[in-house]
């Protein structure tokens, strides 16, 4: 993977982590999502 490749990667999974962080844990579990399972989540969602 390339420098920039990587890079948008990464900025892509802060994004996702940092949106799922300010939802709520109700709006989290009606997603079935636990709060120590959204750095996975962000993982999964950009592939990093």
């Amino acid at each position: 993977m390339t420098f920039a490749r990587s890079f948008a990667a990464w900025r892509n999974y802060r994004k996702t982590v940092t949106e799922l962080g300010r939802m709520t844990t109700r709006e989290l579990n009606d997603l079935g999502i636990n709060r120590s399972d959204i750095p996975s989540v962000a993982r999964s969602a950009v592939q990093l």
